[in-house]
């Protein structure tokens, strides 16, 4: 069925420019198809066109005359790309249940690369909506750090019932950690120290490359295929560089083993948490990886977050890093993603940094800024509408839409 929506007279922070603007946006069947800056007036200015269609249209025809549009008056308000949490566990962590809804986190074996998170996903779950009601209209969630390799994250927007019409990328990236939580949850079983964690790690890869091998060797003869393996099946793509590690890494020494083994084995890699980033900002920005910082909002409650800091997604950024702010959520409940990009404006991040940081970077981030984090010509029609900076704890939001249908209105 076909939707048509325009929303008029909104002043525009598209997280591409660094100056809002006002203008009339319009959304047909779930997609920015026109943005037009326009003058104090409400009349197309063409001098500063965005959006000059494939048919060369310069103004948004009023389709509302002849009943064809849905009309959203966005005047004294502010209007955003959809927030976008690269690192999260939304809908793994029942809202107030405890462990019946806990699945995130397998305790029975530190290697389990053939987990997906869509399996355990439950978007009917409060905490969904609660994050959608917040501004946040897609999220990268998947398994937590207890494991050396946790299984794939997923990517899906914040409103529906069903996972398997929300998801936006099934398998984004696969879940590998590094530091304390490893060492923890299976000091008495394989894994006591750090050394170990690295060692699994590449043991893995070396497995699954020699995996790759014999079945790219054997062809369509079946009687020289390697036995099935799932956990090297679903660690194929990683080895291809298809898919990136997503680390959890905290500590500055753990940083540099994960970009270490990276390197060893020409992998994608994401290094999310990077709570010592300010420590070695200078060389994470020579390295060039994706970081998602956090979450910050909470206690320091082992000894590889005592360098935790507001402070450090804006070291990083100044330093030339890919910054995201994450929420880690549950730890943070994940409508606050904005509040922690405020508080890092607090601490010194320039404030269009810190919208880029739950927008766009975190979009490049989970490899989905294709289709979200910005507002641009072809992307989903994902907005947070306001009346002021969703950054500012006192600003309310008015709508959230996600592919063009408002899915909440205060």
């Amino acid at each position: 069925m076909e939707h048509t929506l325009q929303i008029k007279h909104g002043l525009v922070h598209d997280a591409v420019r660094r100056e809002p603007y006002l203008a009339d946006i319009l959304v047909e069947n779930g997609k920015i198809t026109q943005i037009i800056p326009a003058s104090e007036g409400g009349a197309a200015d063409k001098t500063h066109s965005l959006a000059a269609t494939a048919d060369g249209r310069t103004q948004i025809p009023d389709a509302a005359a002849d009943g064809r549009a849905q009309i959203l008056d966005a005047t004294g308000l502010e209007v955003y790309p959809g927030f976008v949490e690269a690192h999260c566990h939304l809908g793994l962590d029942g809202y107030a249940i405890g462990f019946e809804g806990a699945d995130y986190n397998e305790m029975t074996d530190s290697l389990t690369p053939h987990l997906c998170a869509i399996d355990g996903l439950n978007p009917m779950d409060e905490s969904v909506r609660l994050a959608m009601e917040g501004g946040v209209t897609c999220v990268a969630a998947g398994p937590g750090s207890s494991n050396i390799l946790g299984g794939a994250f997923t990517v899906y927007k914040t409103s529906g019932k069903r996972i398997d019409d929300m998801v936006i990328q099934k398998k984004a990236a696969m879940k590998c950690a590094f530091g304390e939580n490893p060492k923890r949850c299976y000091k008495d079983k394989d894994t006591y120290c750090r050394m170990s964690i690295a060692a699994r790690l590449r043991t893995m890869l070396d497995k699954t490359k020699e995996y790759l091998a014999r079945l790219e060797a054997a062809g369509d003869d079946p009687l020289k295929m390697p036995a099935y393996d799932p956990k090297l099946e679903a660690l194929i793509p990683v080895i291809k560089g298809e898919m990136p590690l997503k680390a959890h890494v905290h500590q500055a020494n753990d940083i540099y083993t994960a970009i270490r083994i990276a390197k060893e084995y020409q992998l994608g890699l994401t290094l999310d948490h990077c709570t010592d980033g300010s420590l070695i900002a200078d060389d994470l920005a020579k390295e060039g990886y994706p970081i998602a910082v956090g979450p910050t909002l909470t206690h320091a409650t082992k000894y590889e977050l005592k360098n935790k800091s507001f402070s450090t997604p804006g070291d990083l950024a100044k330093a030339g890093c890919q910054v995201s702010i994450i929420t880690d959520s549950p730890v943070i409940p994940q409508q606050f993603l904005p509040l922690c990009a405020g508080l890092a404006v607090k601490s010194g991040m320039d404030e269009f940094e810190a919208l880029k940081a739950i927008t766009i970077q975190a979009a490049r981030h989970i490899g989905v800024s294709e289709r979200v984090g910005s507002l641009e010509i072809g992307k989903d029609a994902d907005f947070v509408i306001a009346n002021g900076n969703p950054m500012v704890s006192d600003t309310v939001i008015s709508y959230v839409l996600i592919n063009g249908m408002i899915t909440f209105q205060r």
